[in-house]
């Protein structure tokens, strides 16, 4: 929305100094002068077009440059951003990542030790089923 008012900005302002140009030569030419202060008046008016339009083109390189510099800010801005984002993103997904490790250790731990103590109660177990046995087959 903005570019399209800033080109319609430049088209009118275009129109208007080629407007101005174009009536400016022909009162020039309709006024009642001599052919020398005529062309004089031309050359005059001529170069007061030239000088506004390379007013125009100097104005229009500057703004421009102003919005390229603007644009340049913005994405520098943007990409420090977004870089700061992921980092904070890893370093979370980092602590996550070593929350999850701990966690799995413990449970592995914990786990290693049940099945310890249960084979320990199943050799228990058996021995005394063993025993009971031998003991059945003595008596």
């Amino acid at each position: 929305m903005a570019r399209e008012e800033n080109n319609l900005g430049k088209g009118l302002l275009i129109g208007f100094l080629t407007g101005a140009a174009v009536g400016s030569i022909i009162a020039l030419l309709f006024a009642p002068k001599s052919g020398k202060e005529l062309r004089e008046d031309i050359k005059n008016k001529s170069q007061e077009f030239l000088e506004e339009a390379d007013n125009y083109v100097a104005n229009a390189k500057e703004k421009a440059t102003e919005l390229i510099n603007e644009g340049k800010k913005k994405s520098d801005r943007l990409v420090a951003e977004a870089k700061e984002k992921v980092d904070s993103l890893l370093n979370e997904a980092e602590k996550i990542l070593a929350d999850a490790k701990d966690k799995a250790g413990n449970l592995a731990q914990v786990g290693k030790e049940k099945i310890e103590r249960e084979s320990e109660r199943l050799k228990s177990a058996v021995k005394a089923g063993m025993d009971a046995y031998k003991a059945e087959k003595e008596s």
